[in-house]
């Protein structure tokens, strides 16, 4: 019997009818003529944004100077911080949001290492953003005098939870691993881990970057002792926003900031010779905090929360699972490979893809006629990021088509291979 024919374009324009969330698309800017599959590393602005904005450099900045520091801005990290906070499911006073993912992830690393409560080894695997690595590296160089552990897989698709498990068993220490992988998208069963590093005299590090805002993240129920991570991607607050830091109140009572920041002083403006650190999570303040960017940064909190993050998760997962069907069904015979894991439950949400010349397909992409802007990472992927509260079926489907065209008639033979900065 001959297989039944599916009927894409039906099903896309029914589940985009049938969206619960599709009235939050209108509340982001959208370039026209553009299908916009990279909010995996930078979200979209939202509509208000730039009023605030305004509001803050015009009025607060431009008119009342000085004084806004009491009228508008003292309180405004706490504030953004709480939001993140309720969507995370901790209390406020164990998050904090400022400085930069890095600044974060060697601030927590770093004060882990010193409490002397773990065996002295920073640990790592194959999977986690390179970035990471960099700083686990320069720490126990500097620390340790001696090399970040690294646990290898064989690919890149997955962690092979019982290599893992078993150098978690070796080797117990402070471990970073980033909860969904920047590559594949695969999503570390986070419970079942801190369980395990907790029996093993160990504490994992979470880089929540590719999973803040379109996955349900309870810190408190994944017994999670400490988390990093950025908000410019899914939360959609801007290039450059402001990371955030989470440590479990038990966790934090042990630990010294080691960068000694004005902030994180019990009292900044009393200018005391003497460092007295917050009794909070303010402790882990560094500098003063980027005003423009937390106030660029809320509305796209403000809107996740709106939402609610598990109809958001739902709908990633649907979304995810109709790519990576159609991938398989149009793409595979074409000579495409999905780098993701096959089971949602697995998935962030974003499908990654890859093929030889994916860079230069991914320049036809971007040149044609709607522009499609995916994310390529070297040296073979094409990462097709899915934000639930802007991204359409309709959207995914037109993707396929322009790929599936791309590769049948070798169109992205007219591009060259050269390459700007950022691609």
């Amino acid at each position: 019997m001959k297989p039944l024919m599916i009927d894409w374009k039906s099903k896309a324009l029914e589940w985009d009818l049938e969206d619960p969330l599709a009235s939050f698309r209108e509340r982001f800017i959208h370039p026209p003529e553009t299908i916009y599959l990279d909010g995996n590393s930078l979200g979209k602005l939202p509509h208000g944004v730039a009023r605030d904005l305004e509001e803050t450099i015009q009025k607060q900045w431009g008119q009342k100077l000085i004084r806004s520091w009491n009228d508008h801005w003292f309180g405004l990290s706490n504030r953004v911080s709480k939001k993140l906070a309720e969507l995370l499911r901790v209390t406020p006073t164990e998050l904090i949001v400022g400085e930069s993912t890095s600044v974060r992830l060697f601030q927590i690393a770093q004060a882990l290492a010193h409490t002397k409560c773990f065996p002295s080894r920073l640990v790592t695997d194959s999977l986690n953003f390179p970035t990471d690595s960099y700083i686990l590296d320069a720490i126990s160089k500097q620390t340790y005098d001696a090399p970040t552990v690294r646990v290898n897989y064989k690919d890149t698709l997955r962690a092979d939870l019982n290599a893992l498990k078993s150098k978690i068993d070796s080797h117990p220490g402070i471990y970073c691993l980033s909860l969904v992988s920047y590559q594949s998208g695969y999503a570390y069963p986070i419970k079942q881990l801190n369980r395990y590093a907790a029996s093993n005299n160990s504490l994992i590090i979470w880089d929540l970057s590719h999973a803040v805002g379109v996955l349900d993240i309870d810190l408190k129920e994944t017994e999670t002792k400490a988390a990093i991570g950025c908000t410019y991607k899914y939360l959609n607050g801007g290039p450059g926003a402001p990371a955030f830091l989470y440590v479990d109140a038990h966790i934090l009572k042990q630990i010294e900031n080691p960068i000694a920041g004005w902030f994180g002083h019990a009292r900044p403006f009393n200018f005391e010779s003497e460092y007295q650190p917050a009794s909070t999570i303010q402790k882990m303040a560094v500098g003063t905090p980027s005003i423009l960017s937390l106030v660029a940064l809320e509305k796209g909190l403000e809107l996740t929360l709106e939402a609610g993050i598990s109809k958001i998760r739902h709908k990633s997962v649907l979304q995810s699972t109709f790519l990576y069907e159609l991938v398989t069904a149009r793409l595979e015979p074409l000579g495409i490979a999905i780098e993701s894991p096959p089971e949602s439950d697995q998935r962030g949400s974003h499908i990654s893809i890859s093929h030889p010349e994916a860079w230069r397909i991914t320049k036809a992409l971007q040149k044609g006629t709607p522009s499609i802007i995916p994310d390529f990472r070297p040296d073979r992927f094409i990462r097709l990021g899915i934000a639930p509260l802007y991204t359409r079926f309709s959207d995914l489907l037109i993707v396929i088509d322009r790929l599936e065209y791309i590769l049948s008639t070798k169109e992205y033979l007219q591009f060259t291979l050269e390459k700007p900065h950022v691609t």
